[in-house]
């Protein structure tokens, strides 16, 4: 198979996402994985190139990631700015550029120039300006997704957390806790539910997924006298898409479930709120840990932490999880394939025999 293109968004400059990047590609044996197109400027990898010592190490200068040279780092220049890096500061003004490399990286995995996307850390909070409102990254796909692609005006993204054969997602995501009670709605949760489910089956080849559904309130309600949730919303939900042959159960006390391993029963795990979800799987899989975005035609991946400036400073950051979302991205990349073919070389129901439906008429 032909080794995929994948575009790398620069994340915060002065964050631990490059150096790390860097590091793992001066390492060939990486290049038998993937073909890597960085979205940046020399001066940048210049700069880090100097810091980590790779001063034997090249890449390729290309104008797109169509041109990217298979066995090479290739760098698409986006800016000539002469910044000015200093690694582990928190800087707004650097965060101009990490937008501008992630619209460029974006733009050109939805000309289908790279087969996947992979993110490197932001700063949510310096990203905030009049060109970039958004949550994260997720919430920017999918407004990039509706706006840049025919007939994808619906196009709705599913944030997982995937290690190995833990995968995790939440019905309200990035949202004040005190909102989380009116968002738990028996429509939103079932669309939650066939978005995972869809997901399940073409980016992880999972043919009959099994869902576990998490209750709003500690031990799931317990009958009512802790919340009404489990009883009014969840349960007759959950009842009726298993009445539709799915399989989805629960709801089930949290602290109980994640307690004594339930989870690994389970192809994924839904959460109705954040913390619920995030801190057992960081807790589970904080090295191996990445963020992937369903739902969407781009294949696109992250590690599961920030640009982690402590870290950056003390140039002591883990490359596990960058890692982990480099062969993530990959490994979805090849599942889509692999299902996309599979469907389309599917067997037809041919038409009945003359006889047969002659019988049929008698």
């Amino acid at each position: 198979m032909n080794l995929p293109v994948l575009a790398f968004s620069s994340g915060d400059l002065n964050g631990v996402g490059l150096p790390l990047l860097l590091k793992l590609f001066s390492d060939p044996r990486m290049l038998n994985r993937c073909t890597p197109v960085l979205y940046a400027s020399g001066r940048v990898v210049g700069f880090y190139r100097k810091e980590l010592g790779l001063q034997d190490w090249n890449y390729q200068t290309v104008a797109d990631a169509s041109q990217a040279q298979p066995r090479k780092f290739n760098l698409v220049v986006c800016w000539q700015d002469e910044l000015n890096l200093r690694p582990g500061e928190s800087d707004p003004t650097l965060a101009r550029y990490a937008e501008i490399s992630l619209r460029r990286a974006t733009e050109e995995c939805l000309q289908g120039k790279a087969a996947g996307l992979v993110t490197l850390p932001i700063d949510k909070n310096l990203m905030q300006s009049e060109t970039f409102r958004y949550a994260g990254h997720t919430e920017f796909l999918e407004a990039a997704v509706r706006e840049g692609l025919p007939n994808a005006a619906k196009a709705r993204s599913l944030m997982w957390m995937v290690a190995d054969h833990l995968r995790v997602a939440t019905l309200t995501g990035h949202v004040p806790l005190q909102e989380v009670p009116a968002r738990i709605q028996a429509d939103a949760l079932r669309a939650k539910i066939n978005d995972m489910l869809a997901s399940l089956k073409l980016d992880f080849g999972i043919s009959k997924p099994r869902i576990a559904v998490l209750g709003l309130n500690p031990h799931a309600g317990d009958g009512g006298l802790l919340g009404r949730e489990e009883a009014d919303i969840l349960m007759p939900t959950l009842r009726q898409m298993r009445d539709e042959g799915l399989l989805v159960f629960g709801p089930y006390g949290a602290d109980g479930f994640w307690g004594t391993g339930s989870y690994s029963r389970f192809d994924a795990v839904l959460g109705m709120y954040h913390d619920q979800v995030l801190i057992p799987f960081k807790t589970l899989a904080f090295e191996q840990g990445v963020n992937f975005t369903g739902g969407l035609p781009i294949v696109r991946c992250s590690p599961d932490h920030g640009p982690a400036f402590d870290k950056a400073a003390l140039r002591k950051a883990d490359s596990s999880s960058l890692l982990h979302a480099i062969y993530a991205t990959v490994d979805r990349i090849r599942t889509r394939l692999d299902q996309e073919d599979l469907e389309k070389n599917a067997l037809k129901r041919g038409p009945k025999p003359k006889e047969l439906e002659q019988s049929e008429e008698n």
